[in-house]
């Protein structure tokens, strides 16, 4: 039996009910086994029936015999009524409990016996775990979530919630393996299981309140695909072929913001040759045109315009754009990441490289304001160089200039405006994807209209940094903060989960939101992501930012 203090202890940080999308697999965390990116064991928590499906490498179900009232889930065990379950290895799940298997696929085994269930992996399958030390298992996968200090220092309301959130971000840990030499992160384990660029550095500033060398790891992780002439994959896995175009560039930002954690002078020397390598790569090959300002890699896919964006299926991309389409959020961060490089070339002594970054920063700037910003609208839109127009369509991509610090004052003001106005972009939950305003674009499939936390994160740092000329401002970016934390609880009591993205109007739950197209609960790619990465990560940034 297992400790019932420790068990005890672990329950009360379970939440009422029993939920879908739970994710569980073996964290890079814990280092005693070695990564296994395409033969660990994956489940997910399910509903009709409850139990758990095994998703990765086989699939599998595991019944319970009633529906649990209230449970705990972390990424590698779970505690529910009648029912205790816990990743021996990356291979394998024990259970202990009334529970049924159905439809086990051939990659998969299972032993029974005594009240226990072992299933497993088919190639690692080892059935004497069904008579190990369950509870030396659970001691061992629970000690990490337990001694954070975040975890005991939380509030009471705030227990549960902050307990998923470590579970989901040990869950997307894996350690070195084959091609990525350092440990890495995955947005989810399932489906997505790979490494992504941005989500990354978005991973990286929130696990830098927990574990510094770890989210220094993250973003070094990502330079294991760069190229030797410096472009940097969007995805990359241990074992395939990294992809062929990249993501938004926020590197620099992310190495900035986990070194002022703990400066080392050192690591910034170390990385400044790869992210200055990459921004050199962007610069030189994705100004099609000439003109000095970026434009994304457009793909013939209609469900994926430009996968390149980060912004999929965004109605920015619907039209039959050439590639010279000039676009705000590009620029944005391209002149964000030469702003941090100036600076990190200024403190490594180069002085005439920090000279050539920051005169990259103003010309992006200037170019910004000047063919990117629309009068009409107020606002900043995409412009497409061939056809000598701008686009029609308002996104929160828009705001993204107030990062590099490219408004001015008044234009800023300006952009306040509109995240104040419900009709634009001040929605039940800001900040839209799309306007409201916009309805010839908006819909509720990902970035056509629902809300992302990790625009909502961006868009109030880049509204900080105008704090200093107006209180409004930093105002405007505190009411973003708590709408993002207050809707991602609110979200994460009821459904025991961080989704992908959220409804900006409160009118449909996330598992009821569009993914390209339809909601599929069957396809996994074809509904809302649960257990999110940068959802999970961005609102651990924003509980330390408030609770600093």
């Amino acid at each position: 039996m297992a400790d019932v203090s420790r068990v005890d202890r672990l329950r009360a940080y379970g939440q009422d009910g029993w939920h879908r999308g739970q994710l569980l697999g073996f964290s890079g965390v814990e280092s005693a086994y070695p990564a296994d990116h395409e033969g660990a064991i994956i489940l997910r928590t399910m509903t009709e029936p409850a139990g758990l499906a095994v998703v990765f490498p086989g699939a599998a179900r595991l019944v319970f015999a009633a529906v649990p009232v209230k449970a705990v889930v972390s990424n590698d065990f779970l505690l529910a009524d009648g029912v205790m379950g816990v990743l021996a290895d990356p291979y394998h799940l024990l259970i202990e409990g009334d529970v049924r298997v159905e439809s086990v696929s051939d990659l998969l085994r299972v032993a029974t016996g005594n009240g226990r269930t072992l299933i497993g992996t088919a190639a690692r399958f080892d059935p004497e775990l069904l008579t190990s030390d369950l509870p030396a298992h659970l001691a061992k996968r629970a000690a990490w979530i337990e001694q954070q200090p975040l975890l005991a220092a939380a509030s009471d309301e705030r227990k549960g919630i902050i307990f998923r959130a470590l579970a989901v971000m040990k869950g997307q840990v894996s350690g070195p393996e084959a091609a990525l030499t350092q440990a890495w992160t995955t947005p989810d384990r399932f489906p997505h299981k790979d490494m992504w660029l941005w989500d990354s550095v978005f991973h990286a500033i929130g696990w830098r309140h927990l574990d510094l060398p770890l989210a220094r790891a993250m973003i070094e992780a990502v330079f294991d695909g760069q190229r030797p002439n410096g472009f940097v994959p969007h995805q990359m896995s241990p074992t395939r072929r990294p992809s062929g175009y990249t993501q938004p560039p926020v590197l620099a930002l992310g190495v900035k913001l986990v070194n002022d954690i703990a400066p080392d002078p050192d690591w910034i020397a170390r990385l400044y040759p790869k992210l200055a390598a990459a921004v050199e790569w962007d610069l030189n090959n994705r100004d099609h045109d000439g003109d000095g300002l970026m434009e994304w890699f457009i793909e013939g896919d209609p469900t994926s315009r430009s996968g390149e964006s980060g912004m999929d299926n965004s109605p920015r991309f619907d039209f039959n754009y050439p590639t010279a389409l000039a676009v705000t959020d590009f620029n944005a961060y391209i002149a964000h990441e030469c702003e941090i490089l100036a600076g990190f070339a200024q403190d490594l002594g180069h002085a005439a490289e920090s000279m050539l970054w920051g005169g990259r920063h103003a010309s992006l700037c200037h170019r910004i304001n000047t063919s990117l910003w629309s009068d009409a609208y107020g606002f900043y839109c995409d412009y497409d160089s061939a056809a000598a127009e701008r686009s029609p369509v308002l996104a929160s991509a828009g705001f993204l200039p107030l990062l590099c610090g490219a408004p001015s004052i008044d234009r800023a003001k300006t952009l306040l405006t509109h995240l104040k106005n419900p009709e634009s972009f001040g929605t039940a939950f800001p900040v839209p994807s799309i306007a409201a305003s916009d309805h010839a674009h908006y819909s509720k499939d990902m970035w056509r209209g629902p809300t992302w936390i990790n625009i909502n994160w961006l868009i109030a740092r880049g509204l900080e940094r105008y704090a200093p000329y107006d209180g409004a401002f930093g105002d405007a970016a505190a009411e973003i903060d708590r709408a993002t934390i207050a809707e991602i609880e609110r979200c994460a009591a009821e459904f025991g989960t961080f989704f992908e993205y959220y409804d900006d109007r409160r009118a449909v739950e996330p598992p009821l939101l569009l993914r390209k197209g339809i909601c599929d609960p069957n396809n996994p790619f074809r509904q809302v992501i649960h257990d999110y990465g940068w959802t999970t990560t961005l609102y651990l940034d924003l509980i330390a930012r408030a609770h600093p």
